[in-house]
């Protein structure tokens, strides 16, 4: 079975298609430009297990992960599977983010242009393009940076902030996204920097922004009547597609 099928129903292991989607999705976070090394973090939850999270062990690259390489750890951040630690910062926002939210997938990064805007006093989202659109109503702000996430607590103050948005934004600190499946959440990141580096280049011309209307974001928002593709299955074939490139470019994620 190709590991790029991702609309497939024949898994035989799920648990190992997750792993490779993480995988691949660290990876892209490279090519893409929105990681830090071995910092930040990409987590999903393991299928039909309470507390049992996946993620990249600490000190990996990400240009380097492997599906085999992924570990399991629960919110005591105790290694459940695999070899390798989870760490602190990971355990402590991303356990109790699913375990509050109950998000399948959250993905943590400090990226640049989201970044350049949480750095701003006012860091909202403007709807002003097409693909800026999509995310309106998606967002949540917390703008009470407390410092590095050394205890659970911040992961559940963070989940109480993200509430059942999509997307949050951590101002002086970064953004972190929550999604139904790798793909879906990946995708959504991938999109939310390019419209943060796009408002960030409006802002610097000094000039004023035009915002879309309510009535023209609910029109973008709302799927045309002959769309062959739903918004999941087209969060699929983005995914397919990216991994078809770390397949020319950056090879092994499945592994």
């Amino acid at each position: 079975m190709s590991v790029h099928q991702l609309n497939t129903t024949q898994q035989a292991d799920p648990v190992r298609q997750i792993k490779i989607h993480l995988a691949a999705a660290n990876r892209l976070a490279v090519q893409d430009e929105l990681d830090e090394g071995i910092d930040n973090h990409f987590t999903v939850a393991v299928p039909g297990q309470k507390d049992r999270y996946l993620i990249l062990p600490f000190g990996f690259h990400w240009s380097e992960a492997r599906a085999s390489d992924m570990i399991m750890f629960n919110e005591a951040g105790e290694t459940i599977e695999g070899n390798g630690v989870v760490e602190l910062s990971a355990q402590c926002i991303h356990a109790p983010i699913h375990r509050i939210t109950g998000a399948n997938v959250v993905l943590h990064t400090h990226q640049t242009w989201a970044v350049a805007l949480n750095m701003l006093k006012d860091n909202r989202l403007l709807p002003a393009s097409q693909t800026a659109a999509f995310y309106h109503g998606l967002v949540a702000y917390d703008d009470t940076y407390t410092g590095t996430a050394d205890f659970l607590s911040e992961g559940e103050r963070l989940a109480a902030a993200i509430g059942d948005k999509k997307v949050l934004f951590m101002k002086n600190h970064g953004v972190l996204v929550v999604g139904d499946t790798v793909a879906q959440a990946y995708k959504r990141l991938y999109k939310l920097e390019r419209v943060c580096r796009a408002q960030v280049l409006a802002m610097s011309t000094g000039k004023e922004i035009q915002l879309l209307s309510e009535e023209v974001i609910e029109a973008v928002k709302r799927p045309p009547s002959d769309d062959r593709h739903t918004r999941s299955g087209r969060d699929n074939l983005y995914f397919e597609a990216m991994m078809r490139v770390l397949d020319r470019d950056l090879p092994g994620y499945a592994d």
